[in-house]
C-alpha cells in the first residue's frame, strides 16, 4: 500500500491498515526530517484508503521511536526563532492530520518511545503499551521542551499535573506508573503487545470504546485547568535553573496560557515558544554535550579494544580512596585483592566497601545475598599473594613519588609481564613514575574523581613510554565499571586538575586584592558552579587540594603563580583543613546530618592580614571573569599541546569531572559561545593580572583563522 525506507503501511483483514515503522539500516527509529516527511505521507495514503476502519501503529525495531535526530538541532537551531517555529508547525500539521483521522488509532509501544516518538503516540486515539517499556519526554535534558505537541496533549490527555511533571522533570517513565498517569491506557506483556494492540483497536471499531470522546478532548481548551499547578511549579523551579536553564520555565509559563484555549493555538504557542528556547545558550551547549557525550562513548568503544580482558584486580593502597576503587570494581563482576601495609588502612578500606552496600541494600536497590557476595569478591591483604594473576593493578598510594617508586618496583617483580599497572595519582607525571621501572610500557595513569563510586569521569593517562595495549587495557577496565573514561597525554596536572589549577589560582588571587571569599562563592554558585572554589576546596581537603596546586603549578612555574598570600595555604598552616577537621573558610554544624556551613570569621581574622592594603575595586563580574578566562585559557592550552583528544572529550572531561555548568557545554563549546575574539580580548584586557592570561598561540590563529572548537552552521 505505501513502503519507504521508514516506515511501511500495509492493510490487513476488516478495513485495518497497519502503520509500522522500520527504519532501513538502522537499529532505532527516529523522527528526523526524513521520517516525518514520509509520515505525512503515509496519512495521506492511510486517509483514502477504501473501507478504512482503523489504523494500528507499531514498530518493527525493539523500541518503538527514540525521538527527533538530535544531529539535526544545530543547522535547525542557526535560523532564527520564527523560522525554527515555523518548521514545528509545518510538521505539527501532519500530527494533527494523524489525530483528525476519522477511524481510530491505536498506538503499540515497545522498548521507547521518548521525546517525538511519545508525542506521536499522544496523537492516537489509544495507547497500549508493553510493561518492560518506558516513555517520557527528556528534552529538558537538552535545554528544551517538546516541540510536537507534546505539551498541548499531554495536559489534555493526563491533566496538567502530570504533563508540568513529565515536561520539566524529563525522567522516562515506565509501564505501570504511564498507566496509572492516564498516559497510556492498556499495559501488555511483550509477546502479546500487538494482538492486544489490534484488540483495543476492535473495541474502538466495534463501539466498546468512546475513542472521538478522547480525540476531541484533545481539540478543546483543557478540562477545569488549574493554574495553581502551573503557579507552584514555576515557585519550585529555582531562579538560578531559570535563568541559566530556562526550558522548564518557559514550559510551564507557555503550558499555563495553552490550557485555556483551544489545539489549534495551543500548538501556536508551543511552537513559538520552542523557536525562543531552542535559541537560548542552554540549548546550544546542552544538544553540544548530548551529542559529545555520544562520540565520548564511541570513541571508549574503539579505544578499548586490543586490551586484554580484565577480570582479576589488585589495588595496592586501601584507605577510602581504595576501598571506594575495590567496592566499585567488585560491584561489576570483578575479583579484587586489596593490599595495604597498615592494617588499619585495610580495615577502613573494608568499612567503605561496607557503608557503600549497606546504602545500596537499605536504598532497596540490592538484596543482602548480593551485597554479601560482592563484599566476598574483595580480599584484604598484607602480602602479594595472588598478584600473579591479576590482569590489572590499581595503585592508590600516598602522593610520594618515592614511595610509588619503591612499590611499584617491588610490584613489577610480582606481576605477570603485560599486566596493566595504573597509578591513581592526581598530579605526579606518568613519566616519572615509570622512569625507574623495568617494563614502563605497562603503566598508565587511572585517576578516578572522588567519591570513587559516584564520579563518572575516570582519566586514562598515556606516558611517552605507555603501551597501545595497556591504554586499551586501562579504558575497558574503566568502561566496565560504567565510568567515562577520557584518554589524556601525560603532563603535570594532566587533564581536568591542570584546567582546575588557574581557577584556583585566580581565587587566591582575587581574595589577596580584597574580594571576600564568600561573595566570590556566591558569584561563582550564582553563573551556575555547583560549589563556588572556597566551598570546594573545604570539600576537597584544604591541605589536600593545596599540595595538589603547588604541585602542579611548579609544572608550569612561568605562568601559574599562586601568590605568596595565599589565602589556602595560611588556613592549611593553621589547621583548618575543611569539612573533615571541622572548620576551612567555613565552619560546619554536622547536627541532623548533613554538614550545614557558615562563613567562619576565624578564618576571616586568619585572612585579613593577606589583604592589608589591598583596594581592589571588584564587581561580582570581574570576579566570575577573572575566573573563568584563566580556565579557558588553559582549556584552550590544552587543545593546543594535544593533551586531550579532541573539543568533545575535553568539555566532557571537564563537565563530568568538576561539575562545570552544564548549561555553558564545557570549557571550549563556552568559548565558541563568546567567540574566540572576544576572548582574545578579554585575555589581553586581563594580561596584567599575571602571566596566566597570556593568549595561546592556538587563541590568536583561531581568531586570525575566524574558526570555532566546533563546527558553525
Amino acid at each position: 500500500m505505501y513502503a519507504t525506507d521508514c516506515l511501511r503501511v500495509t492493510p490487513l483483514e476488516g478495513g485495518v491498515v497497519e502503520l509500522c515503522f522500520d527504519r532501513t539500516g538502522e537499529p532505532v527509529n527516529k523522527l528526523d526530517d526524513k521520517a516525518v516527511a514520509q509520515f505525512g505521507q503515509a496519512v495521506a495514503a492511510i486517509a483514502t484508503h477504501p473501507g478504512l476502519r482503523g489504523v494500528l501503529v507499531t514498530s518493527a525495531k525493539d523500541v518503538f521511536i527514540v525521538g527527533a535526530d538530535i544531529t539535526e538541532f544545530g543547522r535547525k537551531f542557526a535560523d532564527t526563532a520564527e523560522t525554527i517555529a515555523a518548521g514545528v508547525l509545518k510538521a505539527n500539521q501532519i500530527f494533527v492530520a494523524f489525530e483528525d483521522l476519522p477511524v481510530p488509532t491505536v498506538v503499540a509501544i515497545n522498548g521507547f518511545a521518548l521525546g517525538g516518538g511519545l508525542e506521536l503516540a499522544l496523537c492516537g486515539s489509544r495507547r497500549v503499551m508493553s510493561d518492560t517499556a518506558q516513555v517520557g519526554v527528556p528534552e529538558v535534558k537538552l535545554g528544551l521542551f517538546p516541540g510536537f505537541g507534546g505539551t498541548v496533549r499531554l495536559a489534555r490527555v493526563a491533566g496538567a499535573k502530570v504533563a508540568v511533571d513529565w515536561v520539566t522533570g524529563g525522567k522516562p517513565v515506565k509501564a505501570a506508573d504511564a498507566l496509572k498517569a492516564g498516559v497510556v491506557d492498556a499495559v501488555a506483556v511483550p509477546a502479546q503487545l500487538r494482538d492486544d494492540a489490534l484488540a483495543e483497536l476492535q473495541r474502538c471499531i466495534d463501539g466498546q470504546v468512546d475513542w472521538r470522546a478522547a480525540q476531541q478532548r484533545k481539540r478543546e481548551v483543557v478540562a477545569g485547568p488549574d493554574v495553581s499547578v502551573f503557579d507552584g511549579a514555576l515557585a519550585t523551579l529555582s531562579a538560578q535553573s531559570a535563568r541559566h536553564q530556562p526550558a522548564g520555565e518557559m514550559a510551564v509559563r507557555m503550558m499555563r496560557e495553552a490550557s485555556a484555549v483551544s489545539r489549534t493555538r495551543a500548538l501556536e504557542l508551543e511552537a513559538a515558544a520552542f523557536g525562543a528556547v531552542a535559541r537560548t545558550q542552554a540549548a546550544n551547549a546542552m544538544v553540544q554535550t548530548f551529542m559529545n557525550e555520544q562520540a565520548v562513548k564511541k570513541l571508549a568503544r574503539s579505544q578499548g579494544k586490543g586490551g586484554q580482558p580484565v577480570r582479576q584486580v589488585a589495588v595496592i593502597g586501601a584507605g577510602i580512596m581504595g576501598g571506594g576503587i575495590a567496592y566499585t570494581t567488585a560491584l561489576k563482576g570483578m575479583t579484587v585483592r586489596m593490599k595495604d601495609i597498615a592494617p588499619a588502612a585495610l580495615d577502613l578500606g573494608m568499612s567503605e566497601a561496607r557503608r557503600q552496600l549497606s546504602r545500596q541494600v537499605q536504598q532497596g536497590r540490592m538484596a543482602q545475598p548480593k551485597s554479601d557476595a560482592v563484599l566476598g569478591a574483595i580480599t584484604p591483604q598484607l602480602d602479594d599473594a595472588g598478584f600473579d594473576a591479576v590482569d590489572l593493578v590499581v595503585e592508590a598510594v600516598v602522593e610520594n613519588l618515592a614511595v610509588k617508586h619503591k612499590v611499584l618496583g617491588a610490584l613489577e617483580q610480582q606481576v605477570r609481564p603485560g599486566t596493566v599497572i595504573a597509578s591513581n595519582t592526581s598530579s605526579l607525571r606518568i613519566d616519572d613514575i615509570a622512569a625507574p621501572l623495568a617494563r614502563p610500557q605497562d603503566v598508565v595513569g587511572l585517576h578516578f574523581f572522588n567519591p570513587v563510586p559516584v564520579m563518572p569521569l575516570v582519566e586514562v593517562v598515556r606516558g611517552s613510554r605507555s603501551s597501545d595495549a595497556a591504554v586499551a587495557g586501562a579504558v575497558a577496565y574503566a568502561s566496565a565499571l560504567g565510568k567515562t573514561p577520557v584518554v589524556v597525554k601525560d603532563c603535570p596536572g594532566f587533564l581536568v586538575n591542570r584546567i582546575l589549577t588557574p581557577y584556583i589560582i585566580a581565587f587566591c588571587d582575587l581574595v589577596a586584592e580584597g574580594a571576600d571569599y564568600e561573595r566570590i562563592d556566591v558569584a561563582l554558585e550564582a553563573f551556575g558552579w555547583p560549589m563556588g572554589p572556597a566551598y570546594l576546596e573545604d570539600v576537597v581537603g584544604m591541605d589536600t587540594g593545596s599540595h595538589v596546586i603547588d604541585v602542579i603549578s611548579a609544572g608550569y612555574a612561568a605562568r601559574m603563580q599562586p601568590p605568596a598570600r595565599n589565602a589556602i595555604r595560611t588556613l592549611v598552616a593553621a589547621g583548618r583543613l575543611g569539612q573533615k577537621s571541622g572548620g576551612g573558610f567555613y565552619d560546619y554544624d554536622a547536627a541532623g546530618g548533613k554538614p550545614k556551613r557558615s562563613a567562619s570569621q576565624a578564618a576571616r581574622a586568619l585572612i585579613a592580614p593577606l589583604q592589608q592594603g589591598a583596594n581592589a575595586t571588584l564587581t561580582d563580574a570581574d570576579i566570575v571573569e577573572r575566573m573563568m578566562l584563566a580556565m579557558l585559557l588553559e582549556a584552550i592550552r590544552c587543545m593546543e599541546e594535544g593533551i586531550a583528544g579532541s573539543a568533545a572529550e575535553l568539555d566532557m572531561a571537564m563537565l563530568l569531572g568538576v561539575g562545570f555548568p552544564a548549561y555553558l557545554g564545557g570549557p571550549l563549546k563556552y568559548a565558541d559561545w563568546l567567540g574566540p575574539a572576544r576572548v582574545l580580548e578579554r585575555a589581553r584586557a586581563l594580561a596584567p593580572h599575571g602571566a596566566m592570561y597570556q593568549p595561546p598561540a592556538l587563541l590568536v590563529d583561531m581568531v586570525a583563522g575566524v574558526r570555532n572548537f566546533y563546527p558553525v552552521h
